[in-house]
């Protein structure tokens, strides 16, 4: 049997949809191409008749039928658009499972930071923004990354005052986990050497007492962005417009995201604005809520939207573990190896968190928690197994429960995975940036369990893929090269090899998993008929393709619902 839980394989395997009859002409027909319909994935052969047919039927953005271009192209009517692949080669939409849109669009439209290589790139950038800034504007923006700097030194405080010109300004790390803040922002939200840090986060002090500027996890950032003005909506619906084209420029037709409510709202404005010129939203969108929000206020949030929109609806509930390795705040069992005084930042007690994940299982959400050290799994594995054994028999489908990243793990928790249907839904591309100071983190022995994919396959765990854009891009290309490689970009360095998995496996995992881990597999992650008409076209069969060759790999034509929403320029 391939390597997935007995649970998910009946899920997986299932017959094509039926009640899609033959009544009318297509409204589009794909035809002369080289597609993959997703059979084949969960680890049989790619190249049989099941797993590749050169046309497709679509009618209402759903597959009608599939199979060779006679027998598709005879279904056409007097309207049915005809659109020739030019015999490229075509497959499902990648459902990328782990996103933040409006922070990624967000991070555009203020300062970006990501790519700098070092304290100075970094000012000279603040400097050069800061030049057309407005009196007493907030200097905001992301993407920095201290571990891909030579000194691999957090900036301070005074780094940001020489660049600011007295602007307050915030700054968050990469990971979004940490930031640091300059002089007038600290003192604009009244930090202070004497200032009682929330549980959970962290205030950086210097030797002699006073902020370094350093804020570390979300309940001390709040003190800062308590005090900031938010975007307005139209900003809002700017910044979303900017995401939602990038991930449909890079081939993924569906997205699972963690973003503000008020940017929910701003999604479900784009959808109605869609709507009202008879189109839709061009990605869909399964949008997390957040898990320590009162149960009514929950409940309020997803009776707002209908459930059956399959363009944008909530989906499970977000927690939160724990930190960033990078950050050093992930939760771990023991020290870190290059810092032997800390272990991490735990968010919650398990008494606490145990009772609120059962109160959210009986309401029937599904949960997914962020949990990166092995001790922010194993708390959340904990949680998972209390709500287990809380809701039976008092609710009837049990939610589907999953971790986020799941990136350093004790070794017996693997077989807690299983036991207790837990997805594992992580990030491949991470590993392109941590593998160069993982090991550093974790030392020798624990690292043999960091970002395993391998060891989740083979003790039947299932997989999703995404990529926290836009802590990493959101190209699901770097990360099946990651997938498979577990080595850098030039190819010169690897890391823990053994747990490198197949082509076919991390395919799966970016489609047909992702869909499994939003409760969507029987409409989402293969071409066939009954399922929603989202594939992507590309510039080459990557079945085929050798690692190097897959990081270069063209995006041509995305496809959501049957129409095109994405058309690469010659």
């Amino acid at each position: 049997m391939p390597r997935l839980c007995t649970f998910f394989a009946v899920a997986t395997l299932l017959l094509p949809c039926s009640g899609f009859a033959q009544q009318a002409p297509p409204d589009t027909i794909f035809f002369h191409g080289d597609i993959l319909t997703g059979a084949g994935l969960s680890g049989g052969p790619v190249n049989t008749p099941s797993a590749r047919v050169s046309a497709l039927a679509i009618r209402d953005g759903r597959i009608v039928r599939g199979g060779d271009d006679s027998s598709i192209l005879a279904l056409k009517g007097p309207h049915t658009e005809l659109i020739d692949l030019d015999g490229h080669f075509a497959m499902p939409g990648f459902n990328d499972a782990h996103t933040h849109i409006a922070y990624a669009g967000q991070q555009r439209l203020t300062l970006d930071l990501d790519g700098t290589t070092s304290l100075s790139d970094m000012q000279s950038r603040i400097t050069a923004y800061v030049a057309h800034a407005t009196p007493g504007q907030w200097i905001l923006g992301g993407g920095w990354d201290h571990t891909k700097w030579t000194s691999k030194m957090l900036p301070t405080r005074q780094d940001l005052d020489s660049v600011t010109a007295g602007h307050p300004a915030l700054l968050v790390r990469t990971d979004g986990h940490i930031a640091v803040a300059n002089s007038a922002a600290l003192e604009a939200a009244h930090i202070t050497s004497s200032s009682v840090v929330p549980a959970g986060s962290k205030i950086d002090l210097d030797a002699s007492g006073a902020p370094t500027g350093i804020i570390r996890e979300e309940a001390a950032l709040a003190l800062i962005q308590k005090v900031i003005l938010k975007p307005d909506a139209e900003v809002r619906r700017k910044a979303l417009q900017l995401s939602i084209d990038d991930a449909l420029a890079h081939g993924v037709t569906s997205i699972q995201d963690f973003s503000d409510w008020d940017d929910f709202l701003a999604l479900e404005a784009i959808e109605r604005d869609a709507a009202a010129h008879n189109g839709t939203l061009p990605l869909r969108v399964s949008e997390w809520l957040t898990f320590n929000d009162p149960v009514d206020v929950l409940k309020q949030h997803q009776a707002s939207h209908p459930a059956s929109d399959p363009y944008l609806h909530t989906g499970m509930l977000k927690g939160f573990m724990d930190g960033s390795l990078g950050s050093r705040t992930a939760a771990l069992l023991a020290p870190y190896s290059d810092d032997p005084s800390n272990s991490g930042l735990p968010r919650y007690d398990q008494k606490q968190l145990d009772a609120m994940t059962t109160e959210r299982a009986i309401a029937g959400f599904p949960i997914g928690f962020h949990a990166i050290g092995d001790r922010a799994n194993s708390m959340a594995l904990t949680a998972f197994e209390h709500a287990q054994t809380g809701t039976k028999p008092s609710v009837s489908v049990t939610p589907r429960y999953r971790i986020e990243h799941a990136q350093v793990l004790d070794p017996k928790d693997f077989d807690r995975f299983a036991r207790l249907h837990v997805i594992a839904s992580m990030q491949p591309s991470h590993l392109l940036t941590d593998m160069a100071w993982a090991g550093d983190r974790l030392g020798p022995e624990r690292v043999k369990y960091a970002y395993a994919w391998r060891s989740f396959l083979d003790h039947h765990v299932v997989l999703a893929f995404g990529t926290d854009y836009p802590v990493e891009s959101i190209s699901p290309f770097r990360g099946l090269y990651a997938a498979i490689t577990r080595q850098n970009e030039a190819g010169t360095a690897s890391f823990q090899s053994q747990e490198r998995i197949t082509l076919n496996e991390a395919l799966f995992a970016y489609t047909q998993g992702s869909a499994f881990a939003e409760s969507a597999e029987k409409q989402k992650g293969r071409l066939e008929p009954g399922f929603l008409a989202d594939l992507v076209v590309l510039d080459r069969d990557i079945t085929k393709a050798t690692p190097q060759e897959l990081l270069h790999a063209r995006v041509l034509r995305t496809v959501v619902g049957g129409q095109t929403r994405y058309l690469a320029r010659d």
